[in-house]
């Protein structure tokens, strides 16, 4: 890992130092402020050497990123270890306590089990003491606490959720996707297999790009899946199709109980009607997805940050219900079933359901005009303008 991003470094540092010398060559007003993600936190100094402020954006929560910074600063020593007689790590912002030691981020709870991943993540910090502003893909209600302490620290600015707005304020009409997405999505085939199904009655099922489940862990989840009586859409990589037990896909497809994709627009499923549930491996991206979207969630939490996304869903925000491992690791298909059964239909989903839609609604107001994340965009927009040149 550490080659690859020696090389990364030099490439981005290559590039960006060629575009902003053309861009402050030909422009009567160059720029003034570099945006840049917080991983590549070597963009600040190229910045500065060429006159400019810097302003990095952090796309993971800001419980997460508080998590590294206080490990970057001495604050919580490695490994990990509950504080004597109790179940929690940290105790300040009191908010952190519901991390056990094992619910931190995996490049923190097992520093070996990817060499050089944890320097890198707490690299955002090496140089933070010279940026000027910092932002962050949350909201100031979603994450109050965390977003309280850590503007004692920085100026920091929440502006998210950073999602099209046609699913949110739908203040801009054209702004109806990313730009990108990484596989060939089954678009037609999703919307129309959800257009038959009732409302609210179907679990969709994904666990972004990069999870890789074992066979067996492959296995059990098609059997709980099976076993359950709601609908089901279960994204499945090609990559990953191998695993699928035999003659899943035709058992389920005649019984026209599940419909499984290699990829979809994440969006356009779960803000479809049909939708009642989503069972996400809680990386950050598809947590604020569903959040904004207000679709509760059974978490099955993988690796990096997912484990702190997964413990706040369930026990600060309390939008979905964890799935847990037995003594071989595996979740089993049972397990399975009676979360989603519980999220989608018991009296505990009941409570689930409504602050799920809370949520929504608060994540609307913060992008909306004259909500916290609007103010602090324009707030952001109004310092730069006001920069001396």
């Amino acid at each position: 890992m550490g080659d690859a991003l020696k090389h990364f470094q030099v490439s981005v540092t290559h590039s960006l130092n060629d575009f902003i010398e053309k861009h402050q060559a030909c422009e009567e007003k160059p720029a003034k402020v570099l945006v840049y993600d917080s991983f590549m936190f070597w963009a600040l100094d190229i910045a500065i050497q060429h006159g400019m402020h810097g302003a990095p954006f952090f796309t993971q929560s800001c419980v997460v990123c508080c998590t590294y910074y206080m490990i970057h600063q001495g604050r919580v020593k490695l490994p990990l270890e509950a504080a004597h007689g109790q179940g929690h790590v940290v105790s300040d912002p009191p908010v952190m306590s519901v991390l056990g030691p094992d619910d931190f981020p995996s490049f923190v709870v097992d520093v070996n089990s990817y060499p050089g991943a944890l320097p890198f993540v707490l690299g955002q910090f090496s140089n933070i003491q010279r940026a000027k502003w910092f932002l962050f893909n949350s909201f100031a209600e979603l994450e109050e606490e965390i977003v309280k302490w850590m503007g004692n620290q920085w100026s920091i600015m929440t502006i998210g959720p950073t999602i099209p707005s046609v699913y949110l304020d739908k203040r801009l009409e054209d702004d109806k996707d990313y730009g990108l997405s990484l596989f060939k999505p089954e678009a037609e085939a999703c919307l129309k297999w959800l257009d038959s199904k009732p409302p609210k009655s179907v679990l969709y099922v994904s666990f972004g790009s990069m999870a890789s489940l074992g066979e067996d862990q492959m296995e059990e989840l098609a059997n709980g899946l099976k076993r359950m009586k709601s609908n089901f859409l279960w994204v499945v990589r090609q990559s990953e199709e191998k695993k699928l037990p035999r003659n899943f896909l035709q058992d389920v497809g005649i019984a026209d109980q599940g419909l499984v994709v290699k990829w979809c627009n994440q969006l356009q499923v779960l803000s479809h009607g049909s939708v009642g549930c989503f069972m996400t491996h809680c990386g950050w991206n598809s947590t604020l997805e569903a959040l904004s979207l207000g679709v509760p969630m059974v978490v099955m939490p993988q690796w990096t940050d997912q484990p702190t996304n997964a413990t706040f869903i369930v026990e600060v925000w309390k939008v979905g219900l964890r799935v847990r491992a037995n003594e071989r690791r595996i979740v089993t298909g049972e397990e399975i079933e009676s979360c989603v059964n519980h999220v989608m239909e018991g009296e505990r989903g009941e409570m689930i359901r409504k602050n799920s839609l809370r949520w929504k609604k608060m994540a609307r107001e913060a992008v909306d005009e004259g909500g916290s994340s609007d103010k602090n965009i324009l707030e952001f927009v109004t310092n730069m303008v006001n920069l001396e040149t």
